[in-house]
């Protein structure tokens, strides 16, 4: 845990990446909400290693539906006051109007059995995302396969692209999203193909490390081809 650029914090949210960045004007955007029902490593991060208060965080965008990047938002709204932000692929599943289907096969059975263990408690949007939307410094970027509503984070000033769960930078290789939970691999490759297209330097993703190059796209280019 510790702010990797500046502006930009990780947090670990317990088995997935969030991270915390401030604005232009000094408030704070949450990028993910991790697997804690209630929040406390995100808030404690907050409040010890920032010498910030929780009121700070205006708004909480959550690239994807699936549980280790939102179980936390509930208690973290009410605790910020902020607004949560998905992509209206995905805010039925977010706000529990809609199930999110379960992996197929063995893995299916193993999530329906560990169900119980992961509850969510839904959240009602305050804002559906679309294509070309803003957060502050960030144009919102439509990015489905993963889930519909998959988006990543284009701060195109700094250079700067979190990429949710749609890319993975681990032990120096980019891979895509782990198939098994993929909804749909052939529009996941084409969001990492048109990813490649943008200019970035940093590369920030829900799960492993972030990858800090120049080289970014051309590594990304390389990987769609590959999917």
């Amino acid at each position: 845990m510790a702010e990797i650029l500046e502006g930009v914090h990780h947090v670990d949210g317990s088995n997935a990446n969030s991270y915390l960045v401030q604005q232009s004007d000094g408030t704070l955007t949450l990028i993910d909400a991790g697997m804690q029902s209630n929040g406390r490593k995100i808030l404690g991060y907050i409040t010890m290693k920032m010498s910030r208060t929780p009121s700070d965080v205006k708004t909480i965008v959550l690239t994807h539906c699936h549980v280790d990047h939102v179980r936390g938002a509930a208690a973290l709204k009410a605790a910020t006051g902020a607004r949560v932000v998905v992509h209206e692929g995905d805010a039925d599943f977010v706000s529990g109007k809609a199930r999110y289907p379960s992996p197929g096969g063995a893995m299916g059975f193993v999530f329906g059995a560990m169900s119980p263990f992961f509850r969510t408690t839904p959240v009602e949007p305050d804002q559906r995302l679309k294509e070309g939307d803003r957060i502050g410094r960030f144009a919102v970027i439509h990015t489905p396969g993963h889930t519909p509503g998959s988006i990543a984070l284009y701060d195109e000033e700094n250079k700067v692209l979190f990429v949710g769960d749609t890319v993975q930078f681990r032990n120096g290789k980019l891979e895509g999203s782990p198939p098994r939970f993929t909804q749909d691999r052939a529009r996941a490759k084409a969001s990492v193909e048109r990813l490649s297209s943008l200019d970035f330097h940093f590369l920030l993703s829900g799960h492993g490390e972030p990858l800090k190059s120049a080289d970014g796209p051309r590594m990304l280019k390389g990987l769609s081809e590959t999917l």
